[in-house]
């Protein structure tokens, strides 16, 4: 399919993405924050060439505007001027992990200009989100994940990290930790090619939590059709980050795929097409 690309003015600069397919609209949010929105094109793919898909890279990072500041508040505006922008007066989205937890936003803010959203493996929006539970399983997988290499190979295990190192972002903390991300760890696809901006990271995770005890009360009033697509071996906890949050709001549903991860599009191809198909009623 052909993309099409389009540069959003929004306050301070401007966004830049793509449009590809034609039909219903589509828009995928990634996650991060601050990660760069490339990963999502096999599931563009997975939606196929009847919608009309759009993908954007957040603040934060080139093409679109480095510059903050990177509040909820302020990416809820850029998504705005991004349906503005494609002249879309209502569209599907479709968000990946922390812009899964942005789209439980956009139900909130924007109800009037979304046809329904589908969170994919999100951080959620009751308690934590399920955030303490997702950092510890990542550091317990990798630990595991090393010292089963290192029995294998008779080799001592490299070190495990500690905490602080996961404390700044950057893209070199999401490599250090991408085997944990999947269901079976040393099978893990290679890492692919991404770019992060800690000061989006950092600033965009403040801002989510100190939003969420607003965000988990403002949950029972979303009246948007409303999936969850969780990976059942995903660190992202299945019951306290995608569970409680579909409990929440009236009419959600709750998908749990098999043997995936926290990308389970990856281990489990197809899975998020049809989740949307059954979003969209078909």
């Amino acid at each position: 399919m052909v993309r099409r690309t389009f540069t959003a003015p929004v306050t301070g600069g401007q966004v830049t993405g793509w449009t590809e397919g034609d039909g219903e609209p589509v828009l995928l949010l990634h996650g991060g924050p601050g990660l760069s929105f490339g990963y999502l094109d096999d599931v563009s793919t997975e939606l196929g060439p009847d919608r009309c898909v759009a993908a954007f890279q957040q603040r934060g990072l080139a093409p679109s505007m480095t510059d903050g500041p990177y509040d909820v508040d302020t990416h809820i505006a850029d998504v705005v001027a991004v349906l503005e922008t494609l002249g879309w007066s209502t569209a599907y989205v479709v968000g990946h992990s922390w812009g899964g937890h942005l789209a439980l936003h956009l139900a909130v803010a924007i109800p009037q200009r979304l046809r329904g959203v589908l969170c994919v493996d999100p951080l959620g929006g009751v308690g934590d989100g399920g955030e303490a539970a997702f950092s510890a399983a990542l550091f317990a997988r990798l630990s595991r994940s090393r010292r089963k290499r290192a029995r294998a190979s008779g080799e001592p295990p490299d070190p495990v990290p500690r905490a602080t190192d996961a404390e700044s972002g950057g893209i070199e903390t999401l490599r250090m930790f991408w085997p944990a991300y999947f269901a079976v760890w040393d099978e893990a696809p290679p890492v692919p090619t991404m770019s992060m901006s800690d000061p989006a990271y950092l600033g965009g995770l403040e801002s989510a939590r100190a939003r969420l005890p607003e965000l988990e009360r403002a949950l029972p009033s979303i009246t948007v059709a409303t999936g969850v697509l969780a990976g059942a071996a995903s660190p992202m906890p299945v019951e306290e980050a995608a569970a409680q949050t579909a409990e929440t709001i009236p009419g959600a549903w709750l998908e749990v795929v098999p043997d995936a991860g926290h990308f389970p599009w990856v281990e489990a191809p197809g899975c998020v097409g049809k989740a949307f198909a059954r979003l969209a009623g078909g």
